[in-house]
Formats: structure tokens, sequence, C-alpha cells
């Protein structure tokens, strides 16, 4: 892990509520594809969110973070970047990043959990490996998966990767898959036992893919996330 000192080049809206955050470091960052960033607020205050670049972008760190009211975790993190410009990160924290080991992959991510997952997407996407992906990307409503857009025209340009946006409460325009986004993964495979899976999202959501999942084969070391460090 390192610390780099990173200018704001600009915080703009995705949602309401999510903001996509781009920093220009002093020095290219180091860091594998799925790792994690922790801003440093305090000597003893480091708050950490996903890197939602590549690993091979390493000239800028992308950020996406979810401030909804009250979120003051979030909050004074975007307030400390709009007010002084500037951020110090320490770089290249967890475990769960990209591994390559030729196993089909299942990467399920949770509102903002997406930036994890959009780290590795890219990675593997640059990389020339053509294994399969499949990205299964879940929200409340269709306006929380705000690139579902770019990532439908990434699907269309590599016939290796599919992506199954889910939505939790569905109006009537939507054509989709709905309900719980690990449901729908369980509906496409009934064996994980040949899987690599990455989930990110809140605990409750990781611990159950975790429970399901190796009900259907699914073995420890090719399960990825960084909320198994603490579940």
């Amino acid at each position: 892990m390192s610390e780099i000192k990173c200018k704001v080049a600009s915080i703009t809206p995705l949602t309401d509520v999510v903001y996509k955050v781009e920093l220009t470091p002093t020095t290219p960052a180091t860091f594998k594809a799925g790792q994690y960033a922790m801003a440093v607020m305090g000597e003893k205050d480091m708050r950490p969110f996903s890197i939602a670049n590549a690993a091979f972008d390493n000239s800028r760190i992308e950020l996406h973070i979810g401030a909804e009211p009250g979120n003051n975790y979030a909050g004074e993190v975007l307030a400390r970047m709009r007010e002084e410009g500037e951020i110090t990160l320490s770089i290249g924290h967890g475990d769960a990043f990209l591994q390559n080991n030729g196993l089909p992959m299942v990467l399920i991510a949770g509102g903002t959990g997406f930036s994890y997952t959009y780290s590795i997407l890219q990675e593997h996407l640059n990389s020339g490996d053509k294994t399969p992906l499949t990205l299964y990307w879940g929200g409340k409503h269709a306006s929380d998966l705000y690139l579902a857009d770019e990532l439908t025209a990434l699907a269309q340009a590599h016939s290796h990767f599919t992506f199954v946006p889910v939505v939790e409460f569905a109006n009537d325009d939507w054509t989709g898959r709905t309900g719980w986004v690990h449901h729908a993964a369980m509906a496409d495979h009934a064996d994980f036992t040949n899987v690599q899976v990455y989930v990110a999202g809140r605990f409750e959501m990781s611990k159950v893919v975790r429970d399901d999942f190796t009900q259907r084969g699914l073995k420890q070391e090719n399960l990825f996330g960084d909320a198994f460090a603490f579940i």
C-alpha cells in the first residue's frame, strides 16, 4: 500500500445520491483491478472506496461515492474534496482482486458495489482474455443502474461479456429481470462448481451469496469479495 496525494479533477452526479469522482494522482497509482482505496481523513480516520477504473488505466483514480442524505461517512469525504480540491488516498487495499485462473466469471454487484466489478470488467476486457464473464448488477430502481447503457454497448461489442441488469422495484416500462440480483444469477446457474464469483454490495447480500452459492457447489477459493474479511 502507498499514500498518494490526488487533485480533484471533477465531481459529477451519476444519480440523485451517487457521484463520480475523477482524481489525478501526483504519480501513477499501483493497484490490482478490484482493490480499493482509503480516503485519508485523519491519522486514524481512513475511509474505504472501491476503485472504479482498471489497473492498466492508472494515471487517474475514479470513485463512485454514494452519499444519500444522512450518510456523513461519505458526505464528509465529498465535502473535503470540494473544499480543498485534493485528497490523500492510501492505494492497493483488499485481496478480492481479479484472478486469472481460466474459470468463467460471475460478477454480482448491488448498488455502488458496481464500482468494484467495473474495475474487474474493464481490466478483463482489455486483457484480450476471452474467458466468459457475466455481470449481474442489481438496484432498487432502474435509475440506480447508472451505467446500464454503457454496459449494454460493451456486451454488444464483446461476445464473451454478458450484462444482466436486475431491478427490485420495477415500473411498467421495465422489461428486464426483477427481484434480488443473486437470484437472477442462480436462475442462470444450477451449478457453481467451476465458476469464479466476485461480489460487492451490502454485507447482508454478500453473506447470502456465499451461503446460497456454496450450496450449489461454489468453492471457497473461487469466491471473492472484500466483505468476507469481516463476515
